[in-house]
């Protein structure tokens, strides 16, 4: 584990295109010619980025099974991406054998900067979604009081769906599709009504949105 940290740093210093060649190489990660990445450490057990997808500077992506990036996918910059991962000696989630340490970011969605996101089960994030602002969390795993055990459970964060900055998103929730987190809240629950404000503490539907709302048709991920 050592070598492969300190052989993730020496590539993470290599220009672009070498960096794209080496990772393939060094790494066996499926990464499309065309991605860009920044000086960032890259250590999950494998790595697809389709095209034109990008990997900003100093992010770290860590201790979790697979990353997958979508088509013009992206994950900014100082982002923290980590987990608990399988297949390891612990007893910790040994009881949970079905849970899958892995981020899946789909086509035009974005993750912007200075992001917590917990992959010790999966976090899937939809297509055109973006997890804007800053300082957000993701958190899949937590402790069960009634068990004193350690529980995980996956998040979804549906298709054309926005989340505000400085919100923190708990084990099992779900973000519908064209739906927006407002700024600072805390989703703790599966919602399924699409076209909805989420907003407070816990979140709870505030707003209904136009299904007309210009950003729920967007064709290209990045928002001028």
């Amino acid at each position: 584990m050592m070598f492969r940290a300190a052989l993730g740093i020496a590539v993470a210093l290599l220009p672009r295109r070498i960096k794209v060649l080496a990772l393939r190489s060094l790494f066996g990660f499926a990464v499309d010619r065309s991605a860009r990445i920044g000086f960032s450490l890259l250590l999950p057990r494998r790595l697809t980025m389709g095209p034109n997808s990008k990997i900003g500077h100093l992010t770290v992506i860590k201790d979790i099974s697979e990353v997958v990036l979508g088509d013009s996918a992206s994950i900014g910059n100082l982002n923290w991406i980590t987990g608990f991962p399988l297949g390891t000696d612990s007893a910790a989630f040994a009881d949970q054998p079905i849970r899958q340490a892995q981020l899946t970011i789909g086509d035009h969605a974005a993750i912007t900067n200075r992001h917590l996101v917990d992959c010790t089960d999966a976090v899937v994030i939809g297509r055109f979604a973006t997890l804007a602002g800053f300082r957000s969390q993701i958190l899949t795993h937590s402790i069960s009081v009634d068990e004193s055990r350690q529980r995980c459970k996956p998040v979804v964060i549906g298709d054309y769906t926005f989340v505000g900055t400085g919100s923190i998103i708990l084990p099992g929730s779900r973000l519908p599709a064209h739906s927006v987190l407002g700024a600072g809240s805390v989703l703790n629950k599966e919602y399924v009504e699409e076209h909805w404000l989420y907003a407070g503490s816990p979140a709870l539907p505030v707003k209904q949105l136009s299904k007309d709302a210009a950003y729920f048709k967007r064709t290209e991920g990045y928002v001028l």
